[in-house]
């Protein structure tokens, strides 16, 4: 996470709740050369303790999962670059505003009983949000190709035992310059979902 503390200073229920509303990271775990890693949806707990996911059983992650595995899972939210041009202050160089939370702890398979409640849960926690459409459940699939699909996932928990926030977005920086700079990033910034981290910008305060 970025080393300056003004950027880390998120408390732990939004970083929560955050990563709770994304449903998605980037699974990483350590492994002779190169990290492993993989994107997974996920579900969070409400006090972030517990992470649950599936992986495809011949992912590299969960050939590794024969025993338990410490890992860490980053959820990317909005990002963008930033011009040094629009903050009109002097002597200012380009970054990068974001928010990502990282949760770090142990992850082990689990028995393959948990797989079809784990994907209802997964499935009604996004189908949720598309109300008012009928809700997609596993109901709808034919149960021997659902069986068939069922077998080449594998349901995965991980115990959290640490949850780190980056919330970049230009603290550092006096009201005026920071407000200037959100401006310029929801009308013109690269990156993904600029509208939104320029509110964040805008709400964070110096």
């Amino acid at each position: 996470m970025h080393p300056n503390p003004i950027f880390r200073q998120t408390p732990e229920a939004r970083n929560v709740a955050f990563a709770r509303a994304q449903g998605f990271g980037v699974l990483a775990v350590a492994a002779e050369g190169a990290p492993l890693m993989s994107h997974v949806p996920f579900l969070l707990s409400e006090d972030g303790a517990v992470a649950e996911f599936h992986l495809v059983r011949s992912n590299p992650i969960a050939r590794a999962l024969s025993a338990p595995l410490h890992a860490r899972l980053a959820v990317v939210g909005p990002y963008s670059y930033v011009s040094p041009d629009w903050y009109g202050a002097e002597d200012q160089v380009p970054t990068w505003n974001y928010v990502a939370v990282h949760l770090v702890g142990v992850v082990e398979l689990r028995p393959q009983d948990e797989m079809h409640d784990l994907l209802d849960r997964q499935s009604a926690q996004f189908e949720d949000q598309l109300l008012p459409k009928a809700p997609w459940t596993m109901e709808k699939m034919t149960p021997d190709v659902l069986d068939r699909m069922m077998r080449q996932i594998v349901p995965c928990r991980m115990q959290v035992d640490e949850i780190h926030g980056t919330w970049k977005l230009n603290q550092n920086k006096t009201d005026d310059v920071r407000l200037r700079a959100a401006e310029a990033v929801d009308a013109s910034g690269i990156g993904v979902e600029t509208g939104a981290l320029a509110a964040l910008m805008r709400d964070a305060g110096s």
